[in-house]
């Protein structure tokens, strides 16, 4: 059974997400039959430019300084209940579709969850950027992938065609933001819902997925 998971690499919700549906996972039985198939998703998908988090938010909620700060410590302490150490206070966001290209090439070499993961990381603990090519050349060598190899894809126009038809997909299913989570086809979960949740809807389309 396939567990579809649109997200965005900026999205603070979406490694919050990830960390509870792999706490599911763990206390799954038929977990061995699972496969999580990471699908692309741009919060912002025509940004031009990398600016800084903080003003962003700012900008788009109407938000003082203060008050950025503070939904920004609201996500952190979150985030660290799920064993994860955001520091948000210096991130920057920009247009994630180069990001998303080397992600869905990834899994052609069994990389790909190894690489969000160290993406999310990246962006969310250490305050690194995931825009520029450089950028995302030094975290795919992290993970092991050759350098000259993920620099030619970043240079190519590789699956900007498949970054585009998950957008799209995720539109028909009727998606309006990240993190969304879609088992066997059937079931959706839309944002980083309770661990209850995750663990209820993965039990019933893994046994309806099974009597086919």
């Amino acid at each position: 059974m396939i567990i579809d998971v649109w997200s965005d690499v900026v999205c603070p919700w979406c490694f919050i997400g990830k960390r509870r549906l792999e706490s599911a996972l763990a206390d799954f039985p038929h977990r061995e039959k699972i496969t999580i198939r990471h699908r692309a998703f741009q919060l912002q998908p025509d940004a031009r430019e990398v600016v800084k988090t903080s003003e962003l938010l700012s900008e788009k909620y109407g938000a003082t300084p203060e008050q950025v700060k503070e939904m920004q410590a609201n996500v952190c302490a979150i985030a660290d209940g799920e064993g994860l150490c955001y520091n948000l206070d210096e991130t920057l966001s920009g247009n994630t579709f180069d990001a998303h290209r080397l992600l869905l090439w990834s899994a052609t070499i069994g990389k790909q969850d190894e690489l969000l993961e160290a993406m999310y990381s990246a962006y969310f603990e250490k305050s690194r950027p995931l825009f520029s090519h450089s950028d995302l050349v030094g975290v795919a060598v992290g993970v092991g992938i050759d350098a000259d190899i993920a620099d030619d894809l970043l240079r190519s126009d590789s699956f900007a065609d498949e970054v585009i038809g998950d957008r799209n997909l995720a539109a028909q299913l009727g998606a309006s933001g990240v993190p969304f989570f879609v088992f066997d086809m059937k079931y959706g979960i839309s944002g980083a819902q309770p661990l209850e949740a995750f663990s209820q809807t993965l039990a019933k389309a893994y046994e309806e997925h099974s009597l086919l």
